[in-house]
């Protein structure tokens, strides 16, 4: 955007991204804005604006982020429509999409590189697919949606991040190189008469000195802190379900020690382990070593 006049002693001030830049009269940029234009509408109305912004790209984060993890189809004319917003773009940009197959699954052979949304429907997205040759992906091609697949589903994925690197891709939200957890092959029953399991307990026994700092850390991951447990909506092959991990219920400022991980469906029913699927798995496991990592260690460098 272009330079803003103060009232103030001929300053000018403008956006650099979400930071407020002022020069002066002498149209010097400044390092930072001088305390005598703090209060001065411009730079007041600025640094709203700033705020604004850096809020907006948070949210289109956050969406995006929630279309991955719980396997939203997203309406290509959607995606054309938010295409021409700064902070949306930056998002998706170079995010591998793939259409929507008639089972509500990812087409992952028909995947690529996200390079342009076009309104025009027949035109639809713009791509460059996995053997490096730009398509497009929409009406013509019978596409009306796609899916931002979640890394788990994507094979070979070593290979894919090695492509998106000499391809230069640098992505504005957590895919590619999002870390994954695979489910082990073998799940153990708890025991004859016992049942299928149905708690993981790789991430129990983390201790914090107070709740309250297993809570917080929990929110600050963007986890939402519920009846004593962190909680991570989930949607799996269409199943609305949830990851829980345990942390406690005791006052917030007591000593806690946080316990198994489970997952539920939207009855609150725990599923056995069994039957947790690839990406609930990988998302429920990542929120409790996420907030794992963030136990008390002893002054001999031992987790506890």
């Amino acid at each position: 955007m272009g330079w803003i006049d103060t009232k103030s002693g001929g300053y000018a001030v403008t956006l650099d991204g979400t930071r407020v830049v002022c020069r002066n009269a002498a149209g010097r940029t400044l390092k930072q804005v001088p305390a005598k234009l703090r209060d001065d509408a411009e730079v007041v109305r600025l640094r709203q604006l700033a705020e604004w912004l850096e809020r907006h790209e948070r949210e289109c984060r956050e969406q995006v982020d929630a279309w991955l993890v719980r396997s939203l189809p997203v309406p290509v004319p959607l995606l054309a429509r938010v295409w021409q917003d700064a902070a949306w773009q930056g998002v998706l940009r170079d995010l591998v999409v793939a259409p929507v197959g008639a089972d509500g699954s990812a087409e992952v052979e028909r995947a690529g590189f996200l390079r342009d949304a076009d309104p025009d429907p027949v035109r639809g997205l713009g791509i460059v697919d996995l053997d490096g040759d730009s398509v497009r992906l929409g009406a013509e091609q019978g596409v009306e949606a796609v899916l931002i697949p979640h890394p788990v589903l994507l094979e070979d994925l070593e290979e894919l991040r090695e492509f998106a690197v000499e391809l230069g891709v640098e992505q504005g939200a957590e895919q590619l190189f999002r870390e994954v957890w695979r489910r082990p092959d073998e799940i153990v029953d708890e025991g004859a008469g016992a049942g299928p399991r149905t708690s993981w307990d790789a991430y129990a026994r983390g201790r914090f000195a107070e709740l309250r700092h297993a809570t917080a850390r929990a929110a600050s991951l963007g986890y939402r802190a519920r009846g004593g447990y962190a909680v991570c909506p989930l949607v799996e092959a269409g199943r609305p379900l949830e990851a829980a991990y345990w942390l406690g219920d005791e006052y917030p400022e007591a000593e806690t020690e946080t316990g198994a991980l489970e997952w539920r469906d939207r009855a609150g029913r725990r599923l056995p382990l069994a039957e947790v699927g690839p990406v609930a798995w990988s998302e429920g496991e990542r929120m409790a070593a996420l907030v794992y990592a963030g136990r008390v260690v002893d002054e001999e460098g031992e987790a506890r």
